[in-house]
Order: C-alpha cells, then structure tokens, then sequence
C-alpha cells in the first residue's frame, strides 16, 4: 500500500519545522521506501508495517505539541510493490506521448 500522510502539531506556534522532523526521521528510520514533499509524506509497504510508521510518527509529534492533527489518504493494491516509482513512471509516459 502507499500512504499519503501529514502530521500537523497544533498549540506550539507557527513554526512547526522542527516537530514535523520528528515525524520524518520516524520515516526515514523506519527503512520502508518514502519520500517528503511540502505538503505530505508518501509510505510505501505492508499495511501493518506502514500504519505503525504513521502511528510512531505521531506518537514523535505529540512528545513536542499537545495536540496533533493527522490527514491520510491510503491506495491499498495487494500484490502491488514499487507503486511510488512506477505510478510516476506512467504518468511521465503519458505526459511525453504525442
């Protein structure tokens, strides 16, 4: 499955850099394949194993900020790997097709 997820610290202020890190060193500890943009972080693996990513991500937050408010939107496709890769590679194929 691919997670799309934010995790948003609330009561700490504006600047939310430095607990957002938490989440993604969470992330990028965790081994699964990832990549952070702007707005989300993407989780590519088995549900169990990304859904606990998330929930540790979380967990990293709420140490810093006394709420925490998370969206996730999730593609689950059994028997699917290497989504994040391959879903873009078919994108670019259209996009470069005359």
């Amino acid at each position: 499955m691919i997670v799309a997820f934010s995790v948003t610290p609330l009561g700490v202020g504006e600047a939310v850099a430095e607990p957002v890190a938490r989440a993604v060193r969470v992330v990028r500890e965790s081994g699964l394949p990832n990549r952070t943009d702007a707005m989300f972080t993407t989780l590519e693996g088995e549900w169990d194993e990304v859904m606990d990513v998330v929930k540790r991500a979380v967990e990293a937050v709420s140490e810093v900020a006394p709420r925490v408010s998370l969206v996730l939107k999730a593609d689950v496709r059994p028997g699917t790997t290497d989504a994040m890769t391959t879903k873009l590679q078919s994108l670019e194929h259209h996009l470069t097709a005359d």
